[in-house]
């Protein structure tokens, strides 16, 4: 199984820690963790993971690995900046978005155009002509995030 976990580059602690367990939680299940490969979220998943004996692998923005995450076993560097996110969202079976800023909302979007699920924790809302679009399903901790996550994957 290979789950991205998507989110800013920086976040606050609150945020950091629910990043942390979902990694936790993805490392006991031994799945590979694809992220953006950088701080905050990405790196606090990554950590989490590593914690507990999961792989992970970082879709670099950059050219070189010098941004990397220190929790990476994988780092890939691939000079397209921004660009790299489809590269996040092809590579998953499943995402999981945490808050994020305009970049974790453009995985979002490719995630769902490319007919991956999406799994939200405190995340983006999206809706479409004033209705509300379902396309993200909403999880409440991380444990009902990996719930969600591994349901889909096993239907």
């Amino acid at each position: 199984m290979y789950i991205a976990v998507i989110g800013s580059g920086e976040c606050d602690q609150e945020t950091y820690q629910i990043a942390y367990q979902v990694g936790r939680l993805i490392g006991e299940k031994r799945a590979i963790l694809v992220c953006g490969g950088l701080g905050g979220v990405m790196e606090a998943a990554c950590k989490g993971a590593k914690e507990r004996g999961g792989l992970t692998v970082g879709i670099l923005p950059t050219d070189s690995r010098n941004l990397a995450n220190p929790y990476l076993d994988i780092s890939l560097p691939t000079g397209m900046g921004e660009g790299r996110n489809f590269l996040i969202a092809k590579s998953a079976d499943v995402v999981i978005a945490i808050g994020g800023e305009y970049g974790t909302l453009s995985e979002i979007g490719l995630a769902l155009k490319m007919g991956k699920k999406v799994i939200g924790l405190q995340t983006w809302n999206l809706s479409r002509q004033g209705q509300s679009d379902k396309g993200i399903i909403e999880a409440k901790s991380p444990e009902e995030a990996l719930h969600l996550a591994l349901k889909v994957l096993n239907t």
